[in-house]
């Protein structure tokens, strides 16, 4: 649509808004030619988000900007992938998703190229699914490091130091927040800490294991500022409509309660473009595979 005819505020704000996408595109294009991001994971971000700025590039430019793609055989490859050379990477159809994938995931085999391990942050509003959908991956890839939070608050009966939490007293929280051992942390109900241990994380990155931490947009904030390189995820609803519905069906909330939560939901919504990916709820499976692979763990089809 034309803005010929917006407010002087409103073309400037366009203007404002195209000079960044440009910017983004460029920067993605840069980190796929000098190699220090994979083709394949723009490529599924596009395919993921259509707000993202991956989703934006035009198939021709992404593609030329792939190490050892020249012009010749970039056009080879649109022709037999029947891609028209203005399409953009988030508008394919399905089929011509299904076939650039194949064609990306088969010269990264040739090629040897393997995902690195990476931080996930997933985080949501209240009764998106955020649990469930870690189930699932958990289920699917036992292997994935789920991060054991810290707390000051006292083992219940059957919990585990170690497993359900990492249980120390006031004064070793006090030791990590101080040491910048935590890389992110809060006061829950305004008495008793919790946070991510920033060691363990580290080491299983060091070990080749990715990591996937569900924690509140709050945490996410933390996590993106301490460790800039971490994915994070936005797990949002199909409508606001599906949420609320979601949210009465638990049937573990009183109406008050409910109201309460709907409206840090609002909130909570309200930052969705804060983070570097946008996944829809709308199908579980369909859901818990797209962060799968954004985690670069995708399983061979």
């Amino acid at each position: 649509m034309s803005h010929v005819n917006m407010p002087a505020v409103d073309r400037v704000a366009a203007s404002r808004a195209a000079v960044s996408a440009r910017r983004g595109r460029a920067s993605i294009k840069a980190d796929v030619s000098n190699g220090t991001r994979n083709a394949l994971d723009v490529f599924l971000v596009a395919s993921i988000d259509a707000e993202s700025a991956e989703a934006s590039l035009r198939v021709t430019d992404f593609l030329l900007s792939i190490p050892a793609l020249g012009t010749k055989k970039v056009g080879d490859v649109m022709a037999e992938l029947s891609i028209s050379p203005r399409k953009r990477l988030g508008r394919l159809g399905s089929r011509q998703k299904e076939a650039l994938r194949s064609f990306l995931e088969a010269r990264a085999r040739q090629r040897s190229e393997h995902a690195a391990p990476r931080v996930v942050v997933l985080a949501g509003p209240t009764a998106v699914g955020k649990g469930t959908i870690v189930s699932r991956i958990l289920a699917d890839f036992p292997n994935v490091h789920m991060s054991v939070s810290a707390t000051t608050r006292p083992p219940r009966p059957g919990e585990i130091d170690g497993v359900n939490y990492f249980f120390v007293s006031a004064q070793e929280f006090d030791r990590l927040v101080a040491e910048d051992e935590l890389l992110e942390w809060a006061v829950v109900h305004g008495t008793q800490r919790y946070g991510t241990p920033r060691g363990p994380v580290q080491e299983s990155l060091r070990n080749g294991v990715s990591v996937l931490l569900e924690i509140d947009i709050q945490g996410a904030r933390q996590v993106k500022a301490h460790m800039p390189e971490a994915r994070t995820v936005f797990l949002e609803p199909p409508s606001w409509d599906e949420l609320c519905r979601r949210l009465e069906s638990r049937g573990t909330e009183s109406a008050q309660e409910r109201v309460r939560r709907l409206e840090t939901a609002r909130e909570e919504l309200a930052s969705r473009h804060e983070f570097d990916v946008r996944v829809v709820n709308d199908d579980v499976r369909k859901a818990a595979e797209q962060v799968v692979d954004l985690m670069g763990l995708t399983k061979e089809r």
